[in-house]
């Protein structure tokens, strides 16, 4: 059996330039990153927005992840894919990996097996230099910070109330806390510092919800930097950063175009995860897809809890989008997880555990349906499946009203997707979606935190620590009450206890932190143990990543 990256490698694909020119990008609009990938002009961006037409809007999603794995990529890839066997026209719009996952537990992730996005070595590496010019333009505002406290520090910062980290592109637990400007008066201000990884940064979050370049340097300005020592914020303005990091962000700031292993044009930018961050692509490249195609599928990470709410309140609400059908995709393994069953007895039958664990898979199909958009449930299979296991899954779909296939994409391909592309098809025309949001803009701080943590995680409570509540406070007088909350929190549980598995009841959840992240528009609120710095496991997957004499690059999945 190949693996992932040998699939990928062994695909012929089509120059960067014939797949523009199919999805109606003139080569003349790109800037080109070697035969296969490139950035689309700015210019031609904003002539494409500038259209009237909009193709419908796709948003997948899934249950919470388990070690089983969901396959929501690969199942976007494959629809998209499908959707192309079925004679229709869709682009895909994607983020783009971290580097931090990539070397750490996941490998690779662009798809999987005949449902990839390529070049995939390229896409799970440099690929154009977004993350680095993200990290750059973050750490430049950070070093500005500290060269104006060792400076004469004229706008009286306070070293010890520095809210901005510095970030890095990798999983690095030594650097979550650390001490900067020791070895005497030349070398800065001694302080404490922080590391966060860069897709949980403000920047990302910025990048991917500026709606052009005039709104970029505005977003960066906004910035909140630090406190004075008499208690007022200190911007990014403030330190004339704005300009030059907007500069640092000119290219990333374009879509990056790329394409499937079946030539389906992929727009792949940003990255946020969506456990400590917004989870979503970059609005100008979900735009983009519903100009250039008659169907925009999407992707928001890890579960529907995360991601897709997000999606919604975040996202949708600054905007303007609204997605017309959401797929939501599960697995029989991962199901049988949530019902109890132990990693290692996945592959064998178990009607009963999946039948304890489909209780995740209805959580968020009911918490979908909170938005008033259609949802469309996709089984991802496994060949471990079995015809009765399939029929559990089935009959429960049936009992709550919403149409599911099973998805091979990831042995077939597109072919391996039309039965989801078509309920996907059907479901657009006789399920019209009336999406709204799950809270509004005037709703205070710990009234939307409540909201999300019983509405869509289904707590009974929420215990928001005393150092989180003073910050709300805060937040609020600097008029960041009417922000949308963008939840930090465990992907793995409805909970913020990875371990409660299924559809947990009777728990609470506690906010220990709040921060305002103003250039982005969002109040960031972290809860339970969740890190923003991810460290790398016991045997991390850069330990099987190498090069042949050919330059082949083997082990990235």
């Amino acid at each position: 059996m190949l693996t992932d990256i040998e699939i990928a490698q062994s695909c012929a694909l089509r120059p960067i330039t014939e797949i523009a020119a199919a999805a109606g990008i003139s080569p003349d609009d790109l800037e080109l990153y070697g035969r296969y990938k490139a950035k689309i002009s700015r210019a031609a961006v904003q002539s494409h927005l500038a259209k009237e037409q909009n193709g419908k809007l796709i948003l997948v999603t899934a249950i919470n992840p388990t070690p089983a794995g969901e396959g929501k990529t690969t199942t976007t890839v494959g629809l998209g894919q499908a959707m192309a066997k079925l004679g229709k026209k869709a682009v895909i719009a994607l983020r783009e990996p971290s580097l931090g996952p990539v070397f750490g537990i996941k490998g690779g992730a662009a798809g999987g097996g005949y449902a990839q996005v390529v070049p995939m070595e390229d896409i799970n590496l440099h690929f154009t230099g977004d993350m680095h010019a993200i990290t750059a333009a973050n750490n430049l505002l950070c070093a500005m910070i500290d060269n104006h406290l060792q400076q004469g520090n004229t706008l009286q910062i306070d070293p010890r109330r520095i809210v901005f980290p510095r970030v890095l592109d990798m999983n690095d637990r030594a650097l979550r806390n650390i001490t900067i400007g020791l070895g005497g008066k030349a070398n800065g201000v001694p302080r404490e510092d922080h590391f966060m990884i860069t897709v949980a940064s403000e920047i990302m979050a910025i990048l991917c919800l500026a709606e052009g370049f005039a709104d970029l340097r505005v977003r960066l300005g906004r910035i909140l930097a630090a406190y004075t020592y008499d208690g007022r914020p200190v911007y990014a303005r403030d330190l004339h950063a704005d300009g030059a990091m907007q500069v640092l962000l000119k290219d990333a700031l374009q879509p990056n175009l790329v394409q499937t292993l079946e030539g389906t044009p992929c727009l792949m930018h940003g990255g946020p995860f969506a456990n400590i961050a917004h989870g979503c692509n970059s609005v100008q490249a979900t735009k983009l897809a519903l100009k250039l195609a008659d169907y925009a599928i999407t992707e928001a990470g890890f579960g529907a809890d995360l991601g897709a709410e997000k999606f919604m309140d975040i996202k949708c609400r600054m905007s303007g989008l609204s997605p017309d059908c959401v797929v939501l995709v599960a697995t029989v393994r991962a199901l049988k997880y949530n019902g109890g069953a132990a990693k290692v007895d996945l592959n064998t039958p178990d009607t009963e555990a999946l039948q304890r664990g489909i209780v995740n898979l209805g959580a968020h199909i009911d918490n979908l349906r909170r938005y008033g958009v259609p949802v469309v449930a996709a089984i991802n299979a496994f060949p471990s499946d079995t015809e009765a296991e399939m029929e559990v899954i089935r009959a429960y779909c049936a009992e709550k009203n919403v149409k599911c296939a099973v998805s091979e994409v990831f042995a077939k391909g597109g072919e391996g997707g039309t039965a989801l592309a078509q309920a996907v098809l059907d479901t657009l025309e006789t399920e019209p979606a009336d999406f709204h949001l799950l809270y509004p803009d005037e709703m205070p701080l710990t009234d939307k935190i409540r909201t999300i943590a019983t509405r869509i995680y289904g707590a009974a409570d929420v215990n928001i620590l005393p150092a989180a509540a003073k910050e709300l406070e805060r937040i609020t007088a600097l008029d960041g009450g009417d922000l949308p909350v963008c939840m930090a929190k465990t992907q793995y549980s409805l909970s913020d206890d990875p371990a409660l598995l299924g559809r947990p009841e009777d728990f609470t959840i506690t906010v220990r932190s709040a921060r305002l992240a103003a250039g982005a528009g969002f109040v960031v609120c972290e809860t339970g143990a969740v890190m923003t710095m991810p460290g790398l496991p016991k045997k991390p997957v850069a330990e099987s990543i190498e090069m042949d004499s050919d330059g082949m690059i083997r082990g990235l999945f």
